[in-house]
C-alpha cells in the first residue's frame, strides 16, 4: 500500500460510546481531516461494530478543527504512483464502506462545521440527517485534476434536479450551507455557534428514534433563504447548457450565455472548466450520465473501475499531473495529456469504463443476510 504520513501515536479517528450514542470524530485537523487508509479502516470497524450492537442507537460524526473532511489524501495517491496498485486496498475499502454508509441501519447525524469536499462529503450527504452551518463549504473538484467524481457521487449528483449534478461535477463549484439544504445535499442549517449545544442535546436525547432526533435538530435549525447571487438561482442557464451531449457542446453553450448581459458570473466558471483536465472532464460527464440510470451499487462498482484505471494511467497520467500542480509543486500549471478536448479519443474513454472480470469487481453485498461480506481481505486482490 502507498505510504501515508501518519503519526503512529495519532488517533486519526476517535470513537466514543456514551450509553446509546456513538460518536466518530475525524481527527487530523492539521490535515483538514483527509481520508487515509487508516481512517477508512477505523470508520469501517466502528460502523460495523455499532450496527451490530443493540445498545447503539444514534451515531454522530464530526470533524476536529475547522474542517469536516477535505476528502482523499492526494499526497498518498501521488507517492504511490510508481508502485503497482499501491492504493488499491484503500480505494476498495472506501467504496465498500460508502455502500454501507448509504444503507446503514442506525440513525446517523453528520455535524458539518467546515470544509466537506470530495470523498469527505460522502460522510455527510448520505446520512439520515446532515447538519451544515454558515462555515460549511462543499465541492466535488475531482475532474479538474484529471480524476472523476467518486465515493458514490456519480449516483448522488446525477439524481439532483435538472442538470445541477453535471454542473457541480464538471466545474467543481462550491456550495455553502444554505445552498446544500436547498439542493437536497444536507437536511438542516444550524448556526455554527449553536452546533456544540446541538451535539450535547443529541447526546442527552440518548435515542435513535428518527422523529425525536429530527425534532431536536429542528429546535436549533433555521429556515434558509438563498442569497440573490446563488448559483441555485441560475437553474435555467445551468439546465440549458449542462444538458448538452458532450463537454465541448456544454462549453460552447456556456460561452454563448456568458456573452449575454447579466451573466458575468459565468466567466470565472468557464475559465476553470477550460483549465481542467480534458480527460477528467470527459470521464466525469459520462460517469454522471450513467449514474442517472444506475443503482447505487452499480455506480460504486463503476467508480471502482474508473479509479483503478485512472491510477493505473490506462489512458492518461493526468491525475498525477493534476495532484502535482495542485498540492506538490503548487504551480497551478498542469500539463495535460492530451491537452485539449478534441484530442481525447472516445474509444480510449471506453477503456476505463470496461467491466473487470467478476472476481476483480468491487463486491457490494446487497443481500441483507450477508450485508457485511465482500471485505477487501476476502477479495481476489488480497490473495
Amino acid at each position: 500500500m502507498a505510504k501515508e504520513v501518519v503519526n503512529p501515536d495519532e488517533l486519526v479517528v476517535v470513537g466514543e460510546e456514551l450509553d446509546h450514542v456513538r460518536i466518530i470524530t475525524l481527527n487530523r485537523p492539521r490535515h483538514l481531516n483527509v481520508i487515509s487508509s487508516k481512517v477508512v479502516s477505523l470508520l469501517a470497524k466502528y460502523l460495523e461494530q455499532w450496527e451490530r450492537d443493540e445498545q447503539a442507537q444514534l451515531i454522530l460524526i464530526k470533524g476536529a478543527g475547522r474542517a469536516f473532511s477535505a476528502g482523499g489524501d492526494l499526497k498518498m495517491f501521488y507517492e504511490g504512483r510508481k508502485s503497482k496498485d499501491s492504493c488499491l486496498e484503500v480505494v476498495y475499502r472506501m467504496y465498500w464502506l460508502c455502500y454501507h454508509i448509504h444503507t446503514y441501519k442506525k440513525t446517523q447525524v453528520a455535524l458539518v462545521q467546515g470544509i466537506s469536499m470530495g470523498g469527505g462529503a460522502s460522510l455527510m450527504v448520505p446520512m439520515k440527517f446532515s447538519v451544515v452551518t454558515e462555515k460549511t463549504v462543499f465541492a466535488t473538484p475531482e475532474a479538474s485534476i484529471g480524476f472523476h467524481v467518486d465515493c458514490g457521487f456519480s449516483y448522488m449528483l446525477s439524481h439532483l434536479p435538472g442538470h445541477l449534478g453535471e454542473y457541480l461535477a464538471l466545474t467543481g463549484a462550491r456550495l455553502n450551507g444554505k445552498e446544500l439544504v436547498v439542493a437536497g445535499l444536507a437536511t438542516h442549517f444550524v448556526p455554527l455557534e449553536k452546533l456544540p449545544e446541538l451535539e450535547k442535546r443529541l447526546i442527552s436525547l440518548n435515542v435513535g428514534d428518527e422523529n425525536s432526533v429530527k425534532a431536536t435538530i429542528e429546535e436549533f435549525s433555521l429556515h434558509v433563504q438563498l442569497d440573490e447571487d446563488s448559483i441555485l438561482n441560475k437553474k435555467q442557464i445551468i439546465d440549458e447548457c449542462f444538458s448538452k451531449d458532450s463537454v465541448a457542446d456544454i462549453i460552447k453553450s456556456f460561452e454563448v450565455e456568458a456573452s449575454k448581459e447579466g451573466n458575468e458570473w459565468i466567466g470565472p466558471v468557464l475559465k476553470g472548466l477550460k483549465r481542467s483536465s480534458p480527460t477528467g472532464l470527459k470521464i466525469t460527464l459520462r460517469s454522471i450520465r450513467e449514474g442517472r440510470k444506475q443503482t447505487l451499487a452499480e455506480s460504486l462498482k463503476k467508480e471502482f473501475r474508473l479509479t483503478m484505471n485512472i491510477l493505473r494511467t490506462t489512458i492518461s497520467a493526468d491525475v498525477y499531473e493534476g495532484i502535482r500542480a495542485l498540492t506538490i509543486d503548487k504551480d497551478n500549471a498542469p500539463k495535460w495529456d492530451p491537452p485539449i478536448l478534441d484530442q481525447v479519443d472516445d474509444e480510449k474513454i471506453d477503456l476505463v469504463f470496461q467491466p473487470f472480470t467478476e472476481d476483480l469487481e468491487l463486491k457490494v453485498p446487497e443481500q441483507e443476510d450477508c450485508r457485511w461480506d465482500g471485505k477487501y481481505e476476502n477479495s481476489a486482490y488480497a490473495k
